[in-house]
């Protein structure tokens, strides 16, 4: 895959702007030597903690070698399937690196009991399980892991056998006591920036991605993003992100360049620079997606690329970037931080994200079902005044602004419950407005910073259902079930809160299919 970068319209015009302010202030340069000035003073503790993605060649070095010895005696036992439970940057980064290399990986990255009771219990015999934390004690990856080893002791097999650990040194995971193996991350990379870490390397790699590789296109343009000059991508792209008036960046893949790209780039982009009112919205979507076939004003397109176009319309407002995957790591990496640096932002820190975790703390220790505002055959809503559900969707698109966002929260099933999916571009069709759809809670781990932190033009739909079965997690005294609930309406109280007072309309499908089919046919 060539690399580069092609801007034009009002994106090339930020760039001729903002390139010479950034060669004359060395941006690039100071990044790279990990300068924790560059963000400003408010900044600069919490950066200087969060620069080690910048060099993560010296690390992965020791890694790689540990993982692949690891990988054959996995083989060896006939260990073939990995599991890997993890949020956010520890599951999306993975993700994209075997889905890159067309290697098994099994995603464990949600609390809905249905999801993680299949891929609990599917083919244990031959699962081994990563749990990645950097903290070492998300409550997501906590009780997945909880759940796993209960499955591994019934089956009975030593689950000391089967856990592989990745988690910063000195963390509550961090003790290789009942474990197979245990893996040390960089503790001053963020999670989101973690891709060649541990984080990215170890899953991945003992799936049997090419992780040596990835790490080499990585490292071929190391060089590149540390310069001051006009040949630093990162430079370019950092300062197209941030093309005055169009703060909405729909990215869209063309082929098969970089499958789920999208979705890591979006975590990073949206958790980095979406805070005090301000922020660059990541709009993941695809080429024939409606907010590209009539741009909006405050909408900027990127498409990514397995080789730049011939003929590009200097007229139009665009970005256009071609890179292999190691090197596509690198450069948005680098860019993003330039977008904070250009939005004078920190964006190593998620000030944000801690509310709707201490809402759903609470809804668990002191639950409350709560009554619908109104039932509509197989959903009943909350949060509206309408009578039913075509009635609340229009009344919830309607509160959507010039520039306005619609953002959809699914916390369902995102292997059973797909379908829903095509939501996002009904409404996006429907209103002419930019639609984000994230899966719950997995989003609450990234772009969850940005609906709070970020300008204040959102609208939310949350998507939510009954569980036919639940999913008990030893050791606690709440259920799968309970805990996305609370994840749910906890993220819809803080979001809806006089603080933020955004408009949040929740759907709760009583029956998952007739419902998906009911909302499908409602936004229609």
């Amino acid at each position: 895959m060539e690399l580069g970068l092609v801007t034009s319209g009002a994106a090339l015009a930020s760039v001729d702007r903002l390139l010479p302010q950034l060669i004359e202030a060395k941006v690039g340069s100071r990044i790279a030597g990990q300068d924790p000035t560059v963000w400003g003073a408010e900044a600069e503790a919490e950066s200087a903690m969060r620069l080690g993605w910048t060099q993560p060649f010296e690390a992965a070095a020791k890694l790689l070698p540990q993982i692949l010895e690891l990988r054959e005696q996995l083989l060896a036992e006939g260990l073939t399937r990995i599991a890997l439970c993890g949020m956010g940057g520890s599951s999306l980064a993975p993700e994209v690196i075997a889905a890159h290399d067309e290697v098994d990986l099994v995603i464990c990255d949600t609390t809905d009991p249905q999801m993680v009771s299949e891929i609990v219990n599917t083919e244990l015999e031959r699962t081994v399980v990563v749990v990645a934390s950097k903290s070492g004690s998300t409550v997501e990856t906590d009780s997945q892991r909880r759940a796993f080893t209960a499955a591994f002791e019934a089956a009975g097999i030593d689950p000391a056998t089967r856990l592989v650990l990745v988690t910063d040194p000195g963390s509550p995971m961090d003790n290789p006591e009942g474990v197979r193996a245990v893996f040390n991350a960089d503790p001053n990379v963020g999670g989101r920036y973690s891709a060649l870490t541990a984080f990215g390397l170890v899953p991945s790699g003992l799936a049997g991605a090419d992780i040596e590789a990835l790490i080499e296109e990585a490292g071929l343009i190391s060089d590149l993003l540390s310069g001051d000059d006009e040949d630093n991508i990162a430079l370019h792209l950092g300062a197209a992100l941030v093309t005055a008036g169009r703060d909405k960046l729909v990215i869209a893949e063309i082929g098969d360049a970089l499958p789920g790209f999208g979705d890591w780039a979006e975590q990073l982009i949206a958790e980095s620079t979406g805070k005090l009112g301000k922020g660059v919205l990541p709009v993941v979507a695809h080429a024939d997606a409606p907010e590209l076939e009539q741009v909006a004003a405050d909408v900027l397109p990127l498409y990514l690329h397995e080789q730049l176009p011939a003929e590009i319309d200097e007229e139009a407002t665009t970005i256009h970037l071609s890179a292999p995957l190691g090197t596509s790591f690198m450069i948005f990496e680098y860019a993003t931080a330039v977008a904070g640096y250009l939005l004078g932002i920190n964006p190593f820190d998620q000030p944000d994200v801690e509310a709707a975790k201490i809402a759903a703390r609470s809804l668990l220790d002191a639950p409350t079902a709560g009554s619908p505002d109104a039932v509509d055959g197989s959903v009943e809503l909350f949060g509206t005044q309408a009578a039913d559900l075509a009635g609340a969707l229009d009344a919830l698109t309607a509160q959507l602004g010039e520039d306005g966002y619609l953002s959809i929260h699914a916390y369902l099933d995102r292997h059973g419950d797909k379908d829903l999916e095509a939501l996002r571009d009904l409404l996006a069709e429907r209103t002419s407005r930019p639609v984000t759809f994230g899966w719950g809670p997995r989003f609450l781990h990234s772009t969850g910073q940005y609906h709070k932190g970020g300008p204040r033009q959102g609208v939310f739909l949350q998507v939510t259902a009954n569980h036919e079965q639940d999913l008990e997690i030893p050791g606690r005294a709440y259920s799968f079930g309970g805990l996305i609930t609370a994840q749910a309406t906890g993220d819809g109280a803080v979001l809806a809160d006089a603080e933020h007072g955004r408009p949040v309309l929740r759907v709760n499908l009583t029956d998952r299919a007739a419902g998906i089919a009911a909302l499908l046919e409602a936004a229609s």
